[in-house]
């Protein structure tokens, strides 16, 4: 079979990946002039791997490289290196010039095995980045949910409004891979390179582990019960949690030319969920706080393999498949949402992969593909209408029916690579598809919600209005659940609505949805670019390129982004190790329009679906008939996507301060400033105008579209600015001791926090410039892992930050938009009825006009921190891979370093393994150490009994769709098995 028809057949076979490593580079004298035809040898740890002779440029490359730790050393008439130069290939592409010096002044150094990676200035080793691999990887949690919090710790708050992008094998999008099939993960390295389009700061890169010539594999067991855990701080006893991973990894050779491995994952995972509500008493209708807990069983299968194939020297393919489901009872229950409100969701995720890597003459050619398809459905508990009292409970059936998605993404990259004396060129384009297949019954079974806000009677023992001395009612604020209580009070008392309204009961809105449920939705994207990295002397390096991308849906087709940065490395060059490095940078990074805001705009245009809601329905809890829906007492909604949309942009620049300290350890200092503009955000264009809507008169208001009803349009007008200084240690003290760590001052400010924010005022945005949702001042975060004698390791990983903003509203909705977004306004009368006395001042539920509203996210959170240990204890049996006197992974023998270090730290650092080939290790993973209490989101609305407070602990729902929040600090037992 001819070679490009295989290849052909192989890019739409299923189960294909590939990514291996290529090492290019030029060989130079000290002057900088170029050696033709020197000899260049490509050794790892058991000796040479490959050799070649450099071509008339001087240059030369290694295609086809597993991943690893190498030597690369050249040779040419009377010239030598003064050293073999270390590298630890990744995959994908990498660049290392070499310089020869004469023989005769030729030094022979010997360079530690745990050096830390010296500085450069080659784009790809900013020492701002966190790179972690190996023993590293150990501060990390097993569990998908901790993992990708942790890797959003380490982001931290520099990824701008959108939060931190993940690729995965170069790919976007996706899902997290088993811990134990991950090799690398690299977060914030080459920050403007063109070849992706999220912002530098914030990317977050996992490569997972090739296919090896000798069979390995491991077996592991996490197991978690409440017993050993804490109870929820917001639970009224401890709640029920029974946790059981099973995990595995193998790999091998298939053949003398390919490689497999194969990650196989079951999770059974049985957590209390935890609900913790203020209701009515429906015996004696008093308000009381109501809190428990149910058991919800999750259950999550995952199975990857992944085959490596090398078609010839300069040819490689990888391939890979995986398939994941998951399936959780009595899902949708917790905070405020009751038992009620369950409901059943599975999903069915696969992902098919393939890659190729070819070298052609000078050039390194990658091709790549994925196809994602997830699948999945929910089906509500019961079909009754949703009670929402606002921030006190939600009751009734959960509003999405029996739901159904089908989503598939394509992704095809062409990426190509090559050095030109000088110049190192990648470029490429990438090119992304995806459909989506919605069955959404979404509120189709209605829902009544009471809120706060306004002015009622205030009543007696006997619920009887209390009169003032003229014989008038007493007026007071009304919270949601004094409301909904007097709805069931006076209902029970055969009142009749109007009545019932004008003592402060009465639903404050009913919505509801019809129509067609089904809608498929479509959307492509593309990206090209090119980028140049121009070594213009030993010690400066300047990096030029240039991305454009446009997508379908908007019109939109101007998404230029330049990327320029340089580093420079002061008394560096030639035979010069360098110790400081200044890099800057600038870049233009885009975002694209998601599909699932079009699926919205086309599904709720008033054909396909129709919204009905109806201010101060009189029925409740009776639904009325849908062709009632159409008259003049509902207000039809409408999305509606702005025909000016275009893609939101971030103008990104950094500076940075790198410095090599003693004691291999590394710093650095960076200052980035972000400033973003057509953030995607929406509004009301059909809201009451001005003065003319009163929440408590039925149908008020003056319409500008002349009929009632929201018209919510999304645009992209929002504004976002952004300064940090992050400062970035790395410390390999030794090969026993390993940590990193940072710090991050951050102000971060927007008008908007997404494409679901609306002004709290449609016709007035003054107050909603404010701190961003990222506006978290403080942020600390340190790992590692720390290998004793005895062949213990300890790994400890710590994340502290301070509190976050949240938005303060009313609790009701005072201009007529359906929402219930409003803020309080700035009391200037502290006399004035209904004003409520707050820890951020006194504030209006009810503003006048001429009150100002307070500021969007103007509350601020509490503080948080998270101190998470992973011990472990390794016992090795069976034949021995080396000497037992070394770490077997090096063949053997004691590294001079760790001996001298060991004796040091008076003789506790040690090696993590055994010189055995089968090992069993026994440890525990605790999450929140402490036993720290950290809030989940704070409650904003000022007529909540939670207002300023927490009902919940901070965690949601991971990638496998269930939580493990039952309890608050986390004892997990890990049995590991390696081979």
């Amino acid at each position: 079979m001819p070679r490009y028809l295989f290849l052909a057949i192989v890019l739409v076979t299923p189960g294909l990946f590939a990514q291996t490593a290529t090492l290019r580079g030029q060989v130079a004298d000290e002057s900088g002039a170029v050696i033709p035809e020197a000899s260049v040898i490509l050794s790892g740890s058991s000796g040479p791997v490959r050799a070649t002779v450099a071509d008339k440029s001087g240059s030369y490359a290694f295609a086809g490289v597993t991943p690893g730790s190498y030597s690369v050393e050249a040779s040419a008439p009377q010239l030598r290196q003064a050293q073999p130069a270390k590298v630890t290939l990744k995959p994908g592409l990498q660049f290392l010039n070499l310089v020869l010096k004469v023989a005769s002044l030729s030094e022979k150094v010997t360079v530690a095995e745990n050096a830390a990676p010296a500085l450069s200035t080659d784009s790809t080793s900013n020492a701002s980045a966190v790179v972690l691999q190996g023993a590293d990887l150990d501060a990390l949690s097993d569990d998908p949910d901790d993992l990708a919090a942790d890797l959003q710790a380490l982001a931290g708050p520099s990824a701008g409004p959108n939060g931190g992008s993940i690729f995965i094998d170069g790919f976007s999008g996706g899902q997290l891979p088993p811990k134990e099939s991950i090799r690398e993960i690299r977060i914030n390295q080459n920050p403007f390179s063109p070849e992706y389009d999220k912002l530098g700061y914030g990317k977050i890169e996992i490569f997972t582990k090739p296919g090896s010539d000798k069979y390995r594999g491991t077996a592991q067991w996490n197991f978690a019960n409440d017993f050993w855990n804490t109870r929820n701080p917001y639970a009224p006893e401890k709640a029920y949690f029974l946790l059981n991973e099973f995990e595995g990894n193998a790999g091998g050779p298939l053949t003398r030319k390919s490689s497999f491995t194969v990650d196989a994952q079951h999770n059974r995972v049985d957590n209390g969920s935890i609900f913790n509500a203020v209701v009515v008493n429906p015996q004696t209708l008093a308000i009381e706080p109501f809190a428990g807990a149910l058991v919800t069983p999750g259950r999550y299968t995952n199975v990857s393999p992944r085959v490596d194939y090398q078609v010839s020297e300069n040819n490689i393919l990888m391939l890979r498949y995986g398939i994941s489901h998951s399936d959780v009872q009595d899902n949708g229950i917790g905070a405020f949402d009751l038992v009620s409100r369950g409901y059943h969701s599975q999903f069915t995720n696969q992902t098919v992969q393939a890659a190729e890597t070819v070298l052609i003459g000078k050039a390194v050619n990658e091709t790549r593909f994925q196809y994602y398809r997830s699948a999945s459905q929910s089906i509500a508990n019961t079909a009754d209408p949703t009670i929402q009292v606002l921030q006190s409970f939600n009751d009734g059936g959960a509003t999405l029916g029996h739901t159904f998605d089908t989503q598939n993404s394509y992704e095809l990259q062409n990426y190509t690579s090559m050095v030109k004396g000088k110049h190192s060129w990648r470029f490429g384009v990438r090119l992304r598809g995806q459909t989506d297949e919605n069955v959404s019954p979404q509120n189709f079974n209605g829902t009544f919600t009471f809120a706060g806000g306004g002015l009622a009677p205030v009543l007696d023992a006997q619920n009887q209005p209390v009169l003032d001395p003229q014989g008038q009612m007493v007026l007071a604020p009304i919270t949601s659940i004094e409301r909904y209580r007097r709805t069931l009070l006076f209902m029970s008392l055969n009142y009749t609505p109007t009545q019932i309204r004008n003592l402060g009961g009465g639903a404050t809105q009913f919505s509801i949805s019809t129509g067609i449920a089904g809608l498929i939705v479509h959307q492509v994207d593309a990206g090209v670019f090119a980028g140049d990295e121009w070594r213009l002397r030993p010690n400066f390096t300047l990096s030029l390129g240039l991305r454009y991308e446009t997508q379908s849906n908007i019109h939109d087709y101007r998404d230029i982004a330049p990327r320029v940065a340089f580093a420079w490395a002061p008394g560096g060059g030639p035979g010069k190790r360098a110790k400081t490095v200044l890099r800057a940078g600038f870049g233009i990074f885009y975002d694209r329009f998601p599909l699932s805001s079009t699926l919205a705009a086309e599904r709720y245009n008033g054909v396909v679906q129709q919204q009905y809601v109806v201010a101060n329905p009189d029925f409740y809890p009776n639904l009325p008939p849908l062709a009632a829906l159409a008259g003049s007492e509902s207000m039809p909604v409408i999305q509606k996507i702005s025909l000016s949309m275009r893609a939101p942009y971030i103008m990104q620049s950094a500076a940075t301060l790198e410095r090599q300290l003693p004691r291999n350890i590394t710093l650095a200092v960076t200052y980035t400033n972000s400033h973003g503009l057509h953030i995607f955000r929406s509004q009301d264009i059909n809201a009451p105008l001005p003065g003319t809507y009163d929440p408590a008169v039925r149908n008020s208001g003056i319409y500008p579209l002349g009929r009632p009803g929201a018209v919510n349009l999304m645009e992209s007008a929002g504004l976002y600015n952004q300064n940090q200084v992050i400062s970035n240690v790395n410390a390999k003290l030794n090969p026993g001791l390993s940590l990193f760590g940072f710090y991050v001052f951050n102000r971060a400010l927007s008008n908007t926090d997404g494409i679901a924010t609306f002004p709290a005022n449609p016709y007035s945005f003054a107050g909603e410039y404010g701190p961003a949702a990222t506006d978290v001042h403080h942020r600390l975060t340190i790992g590692g892992s720390i290998n004793l004698r005895w062949a213990v390791r300890i790994s400890p990983f710590v994340v502290m930050q301070s509190g976050a903003p949240f938005d303060i509203t009313a609790g009701n909705d005072l201009f007529g938009t359906t929402q219930f977004n409003a803020r309080p306004g700035i009391a200037t009368d502290p006399t004035k009825p209904g004003v409520i006395r707050t820890s951020y001042g006194l504030l209006d539920p009810n503003p006048t006009a001429t009150e100002p509203l307070l500021p969007r996210n103007y509350g601020r959170g509490p503080g948080q921190y998270n101190v998470n240990l992973r011990i472990a204890k390794v016992f090795g049996f069976g034949k021995e891979r080396g000497s037992s006197g070394g770490d077997p992974r090096s063949g053997g023998g004691t590294n001079p370093m760790q001996a001298a270090t060991g004796r040091g730290l008076g003789g506790l650092i040690g090696t993590p393994s055994t010189a055995h080939r089968l090992n069993l290790s026994i440890g525990m993973s605790i999450r929140n150490l402490l036993n720290h209490t950290n809030p989940g989101p704070i409650i904003g609305n000022i007529t909540s009994p939670y207002f300023g407070s927490a009902n919940q602990i901070a965690g949601g729902q991971n990638g496998e769709g269930f939580y493990e929040t039952a309890n608050n600090r986390r004892l997990e037992s890990q049995i590991k098995f390696t081979f």
